[in-house]
């Protein structure tokens, strides 16, 4: 038997969860990056809450949490969520309660919510959300493509479309405001460079505790 002391490891033992904010345009393609992502479940994603009509195939609590109108204004008046906005017509929000808490006990969490929502979480100043935030905006190839790929799904109308051009337009201009902004490419490209930032963000001193 050796008489040496044991080793002190070097390395940080715990650390707190990063809050990965992803934002893009509708048809920028966030769906197909998030579902590339799950395939190496390694983060929580957080489910949000959402007015609109539920499209073909979503389901109630994997895709949104569909609520009445009147269901969504009463988590406002009680505090339940971490951000909320109005977009499209329709209300959108994400939780605040179990993000917190999978923050704290060093649970990674990806939100995928508007340039809306992401400001403000940004302007937050809960220092568990302050420590966690990081913000990550996709970038669609051009406008065109983006008319094409919403035009293709057939989900909304001619005038929704329009609308959602629009509305991409003044997100666009958003992305500066973005710690990352990720561009546009094939989706393997796109899921290595946001796996690429994940795996940098964990690392950060700031989340790190002393061993």
């Amino acid at each position: 038997m050796s008489d040496a002391a044991p080793s002190t490891p070097l390395l940080p033992q715990r650390r707190t969860g990063v809050l990965f904010v992803l934002s893009a345009p509708s048809g920028a393609g966030k769906s197909t990056l998030r579902v590339g992502l799950q395939k190496t479940p390694d983060f929580a994603y957080s489910v949000s809450c959402t007015t609109r009509t539920p499209r073909a195939g979503e389901t109630d609590g994997v895709d949104y949490h569909f609520l009445t109108r009147q269901a969504f204004e009463e988590q406002v008046r009680n505090g339940g969520f971490l951000e909320y906005a109005e977009v499209h017509g329709n209300y959108y929000g994400t939780l605040r309660r179990s993000i917190v808490e999978q923050l704290r006990q060093g649970v990674d969490v990806l939100v995928d919510i508007d340039t809306q929502g992401a400001a403000r979480i940004r302007a937050s100043t809960d220092p568990d959300i302050a420590r966690a935030f990081v913000d990550l905006f996709l970038l669609p190839p051009d406008m065109e493509e983006l008319r094409r790929r919403l035009t293709g799904r057939g989900t909304e109308t001619d005038a929704e479309v329009e609308l959602r051009l629009r509305n991409a337009e003044k997100e666009i201009a958003e992305w500066p405001l973005y710690r990352y902004a990720v561009p546009a490419g094939t989706v393997e490209e796109v899921l290595s460079s946001v796996r690429a930032i994940m795996r940098c963000e964990r690392l950060a001193t700031r989340r790190l505790s002393p061993p």
